[in-house]
């Protein structure tokens, strides 16, 4: 299925203009069309409706909620001119709950594509890529702050372990894998017991070159993962996230929020 309709989430932080020329460049390799969202609750500190705050603090408060957004968009507009996008690039404002507003967007179009979290962006602007991910029903990209890899896609990294979240990685990320033509598809520990050579033709018959690495239960899932892609470099990394509920994800330290939190390479998100 080709990729035609992106959606980046931009919100001005570094990881979003990392997400943003990811978008580019993907759009470009793809002949496909990018739409950029500015998601924001509204930046209320209080409620301005509250009869007790003086008409002049009301003024300052909202001038204070318009500089922020308008700083985002004055970087959004540097980084539309630096990409040559002028004419073929919008910013959509839309206000709610960013997680929300992003995951019931990215239904509309074939895939997200965000930035890492950073505890310098704004709060009415942070967005949470794995409960989009959850929540959307569509894959996500998640771009860390700096990369310039420009999506030159050589090589993925798939995470497999026969679960339902791994299938639909797999299937979100196919049109990927056949346009890079090689895949490493990694397993750590138990997975499920279908024989993996049948993955393996899977992605031959998509006229994908795919070699098998396998790691025992010892080995903890992401720093594995993490240290294999280190050394080897891969473009993206396929990951199915929370095959768990994510509940327990976050109450115990799930593999997906560690690895988004230490990756230097672009995560494909599928749940």
């Amino acid at each position: 299925m080709p990729m035609m309709n992106l959606l980046v989430a931009f919100n001005g932080s570094d990881g979003s203009v990392a997400a943003l020329r990811y978008a580019a460049s993907l759009a470009k390799r793809f002949d496909a069309h990018v739409t950029a969202i500015l998601a924001h609750s509204g930046h209320e500190v209080i409620d301005k409706r509250s009869r007790w705050i003086p008409k002049e603090a009301r003024a300052l408060l909202d001038a204070a909620n318009t500089g922020i957004l308008r700083e985002i968009e004055n970087r959004f507009e540097a980084e539309r001119t630096r990409l040559g996008l002028t004419n073929g690039l919008q910013l959509k404002e839309v206000t709610g709950r960013v997680d929300t507003v992003l995951s019931e967007a990215a239904r509309h179009y074939d895939m997200l594509i965000v930035g890492t979290r950073s505890d310098a962006d704004d709060e009415h602007v942070t967005l949470h890529p794995d409960r989009i991910a959850l929540l959307s029903g569509r894959p996500v990209i998640v771009v860390p702050a700096g990369y310039e890899a420009e999506a030159t896609q050589h090589h993925t990294a798939l995470a497999w372990d026969g679960g339902r979240a791994a299938a639909r990685a797999l299937s979100d990320s196919l049109r990927l894998l056949e346009d890079n033509g090689r895949v490493s598809v990694l397993t750590v520990g138990p997975r499920n017991p279908w024989p993996i050579d049948d993955l393996m033709l899977h992605l031959s018959r998509h006229g994908v070159e795919a070699v098998h690495e396998d790691w025992p239960t010892s080995h903890p899932v992401a720093d594995t993962l993490l240290a294999w892609c280190k050394k080897h470099e891969p473009s993206l990394l396929v990951l199915g996230a929370y095959e768990h509920s994510k509940f327990r994800e976050d109450f115990l330290g799930g593999m997906t929020t560690d690895i988004l939190s230490r990756t230097t390479i672009p995560v494909l998100l599928s749940h």
